[in-house]
This record gives structure tokens, C-alpha cells and sequence, in this order.
């Protein structure tokens, strides 16, 4: 299997399954002499943690980190950095009627497809538990960019939008709620409407802005590789996406030029940011903000048609610990996807001029 690292010079390489003993990473390119704050990392990991509210899975996993190289009397080495978080919490019979058949939506058909064989054990190497690894990675980018400001948060659930900008909300409110929203008040909106879509066995959708402040002028390259391009795939590698869109998105594709052009001030920064950040693939300075589109999670504890591995159709229920809507704990993993770009990105810059 191909396709477990990402980055170019800071790159991460994931391994494990949902239901195996481990799942880990290892992280190569990180610079020497960097002090880690492995607190830090453990509070990412936290954040993105099942069980931590009554909106999101109640599989129980304390997501303890264990790094076992690369760091040295608290600082990276330059060396690789291996780390593991061991599962302590599976309840892998939860998957056993879906052994020989496959459920609607999910990577069951097409991994078993591709490859012949599959670990049907919470989705195995395809679960959405492989992302605290990158969160890991991502709480180490961030060390590296410490004057970066990087905020996600909730904006929007099924129907329920917050409907500021975000320049008028207060990022010091996003951890105060489950939904991770920082609008109060489309924040109870939105827990209300997970509670009752998980009553009904169902589950819902949403989004998720992102906001990197105080990105350095020149991150990007201007063809294949412009920094929007990176963030986009960053974004749709991540379980359950099926939308990016930075600055002014779809909706500027029903404006005039007249109207988009973002017009200059005197010391470069430009009077509005329809841009998004990004001009010709490359950073201009201003705020860097995108959303990312999150379906419904696929199981649903309702009775559904499916098909089996011997091309029957037959009726199944979900079964197993899942949340009904993705978005809260997805933040984190957004957050750290973003920082893992911007870092690959500043230390290849480094390398652009004498």
C-alpha cells in the first residue's frame, strides 16, 4: 500500500489500523534544536480524543502519545521522530456483521476491491483513527511555526450556519462548547440538532472554517505546487471530506472583476481579501482562511439495503460507537493538516534564495 506520507521536506508517515494494537507515525525533515512541548502535543490529541462529550463517539481511548526517537533532553535531534498511541478500547465484535458485507458509503467495497483483502475491524487501515497520528505531526509543525496563528472551528451544521464573518468572532471561545463553535448562541443550536439527528439513529453533516493569521509573505510555489493546491489536498485526504474552497470560494465565481480584484495599500496588504491569502499559488500576508466540507458520518443506526461479497443485497443496521456528526472532532485534525503544509512550506522557502 502507497500513499501513508505526506509532506516534502516535512514529511509524515502514518501506519496502523482502528482495531490493531497501535497506530503511529513517523515524522522525518523536522530540524534540529527545536524544544518540544510534549504537553502540548498530548492537549492536540485531546481535542481530537473519542468520548470527550456526549455529541461524539464514547469510545473510551486516552490517545496517550510515546515518542521514541528524535528527541533528546527536550529538543528534536534531526533525526527521524517515531511515535505510537496504543488502542486500549476496541470492540472489534461490533464489526463482525459486516465481515462479508459492506456498508453503504464507506471504504468496505472499494479497499476490498483494490486489494483483495480488507480488516473490517472499525475500518481498519481506512478509520478515521488513523488521523490522530497526523494530529501528532501537526502539534509538532506548530512548534516550528510559533508566530503563526492557526484557528478552525465549526461553522456550520446540517442547515444551522453562523452567519458573521470571521473577523467578528472571538477565537478564545471555540474550546468553551462540545460543538467547538465559537457563536454562542449557533453553538446550543448546533449541539441541540446533533442530540436529537442522534436520537433518531441518524447522523449530519457540516463545516469547518480555518484561519492562518501571520503566514509569512512567499509560502507556495507558482505552478503545480501553490499552496492552495497543497491545503486542498491536505484538506480532502482527511475521512469524511467532500468540499474545499479558500477566500472567496464558489461565490466568487458569480462576481465581476471589478468587484474581486483585491486593491493594494501603500505597504503591500491589500484594503479587502477576496484572495484568500493566496495570490499566483504564493502567500500575500493577509489571513489565509478556507472551509472544508464534512458529509454525514456513512454508519447510520438505521435499517438499510446493502450489498454482501456474494452479490446479494440484504438488510443491515449499524452497529458499534460512532459520532453522530464528524465536525467537532474534526477541528484539530484540521488544524494540524494546515500546520503540516505551512511547515513543509516555510522550510522549503528557506531553501529559495541565498
Amino acid at each position: 500500500m502507497s500513499g501513508n506520507t505526506f509532506g516534502k521536506l516535512f514529511k509524515i508517515t502514518t501506519f496502523g489500523e482502528s482495531h490493531g494494537k497501535a497506530i503511529g507515525g513517523v515524522i522525518d525533515g523536522c530540524p534540529s534544536g527545536l524544544d518540544v512541548d510534549i504537553e502540548a502535543i498530548q492537549n492536540e490529541l485531546n481535542r481530537r480524543k473519542p468520548g470527550q462529550s456526549s455529541i461524539v463517539t464514547q469510545r473510551k481511548e486516552p490517545d496517550a502519545v510515546e515518542f521514541y526517537s528524535g528527541i533528546f533532553e527536550g529538543k528534536t535531534t534531526g533525526t527521524p521522530i517515531g511515535f505510537a498511541i496504543h488502542n486500549t478500547n476496541q470492540k472489534s465484535h461490533d464489526y463482525s456483521h459486516i465481515k462479508d458485507s459492506f456498508r453503504p458509503s464507506h471504504a468496505d467495497y472499494t479497499f476490498e476491491k483494490k486489494y483483495g483483502f480488507r480488516d473490517y475491524r472499525g475500518g481498519g487501515r481506512s478509520s478515521a483513527r488513523e488521523t490522530a497520528s497526523r494530529v501528532v505531526a501537526g502539534a509538532l509543525a506548530k512548534q516550528i511555526l510559533s508566530d503563526i496563528k492557526i484557528n478552525a472551528f465549526v461553522s456550520s451544521v446540517g442547515h444551522i450556519f453562523i452567519d458573521k464573518p470571521y473577523q467578528d468572532l472571538d477565537f478564545s471561545k471555540i474550546e468553551t462548547n462540545p460543538v467547538r463553535c465559537p457563536d454562542k448562541a449557533s453553538a446550543e443550536k448546533m449541539e441541540a440538532f446533533i442530540k436529537q439527528i442522534r436520537k433518531e439513529g441518524d447522523t449530519v453533516g457540516g463545516t469547518i472554517t480555518c484561519v492562518l493569521q501571520n503566514v509569512p509573505i512567499g509560502l507556495g510555489e507558482p505552478v503545480f505546487d501553490k499552496l492552495h493546491a497543497d491545503l486542498g489536498k491536505a484538506m480532502l485526504s482527511i475521512n469524511a471530506v467532500k468540499g474545499f474552497e479558500y477566500g472567496s470560494g464558489f461565490c466568487g465565481a458569480k462576481m465581476k472583476g471589478s468587484e474581486h480584484n483585491d486593491l493594494f495599500n501603500t505597504d503591500g496588504s491589500t484594503k479587502s481579501n477576496l484572495s484568500g491569502g493566496i495570490q499566483g499559488g504564493i502567500s500575500n500576508g493577509m489571513d489565509i482562511y478556507f472551509r472544508v466540507a464534512f458529509k454525514p458520518v456513512a454508519t447510520i443506526m438505521q435499517k438499510q439495503n446493502t450489498l454482501d461479497k456474494y452479490g446479494n443485497i440484504i438488510e443491515m443496521t449499524g452497529k458499534g460507537r460512532h459520532d453522530p456528526c464528524v465536525v467537532p472532532r474534526a477541528v484539530p485534525i484540521v488544524e494540524a493538516m494546515a500546520a503540516l503544509v505551512l511547515a513543509d512550506n516555510y522550510l522549503i522557502n528557506r531553501t529559495n534564495r541565498l
